[in-house]
């Protein structure tokens, strides 16, 4: 599965905030559901399916986290970038 990654740190309560240029999946995973995710297994996440942007999805807790964005198995391009409010 193709899609695109980021990994940041952020505090509990920040708000992170995804611009895309199309409709996706914009995901929020801690280090174990991004594993679960890479291995196709069920995992939760924060956030989901959008057709609009930007896309705020506010961090449960302070840590290291991972922002994945996809098109859900669709083929095509999405472009995206990140921010920590």
């Amino acid at each position: 599965m193709k899609y695109l990654h980021w990994e940041i740190r952020a505090d509990d309560g920040a708000v992170v905030r995804v611009e895309i240029d199309r409709q996706a999946n914009v995901r929020l995973l801690d280090d174990m559901n991004y594993s679960a995710y890479r291995a196709g297994r069920a995992h939760r996440y924060f956030g989901g399916h959008t057709t609009e942007s930007p896309v705020t999805i506010t961090v449960p807790h302070a840590g290291r986290w991972h922002v994945v964005v996809d098109l859900g198995g669709y083929g095509g391009h999405v472009r995206a970038s990140v921010s920590i409010l």
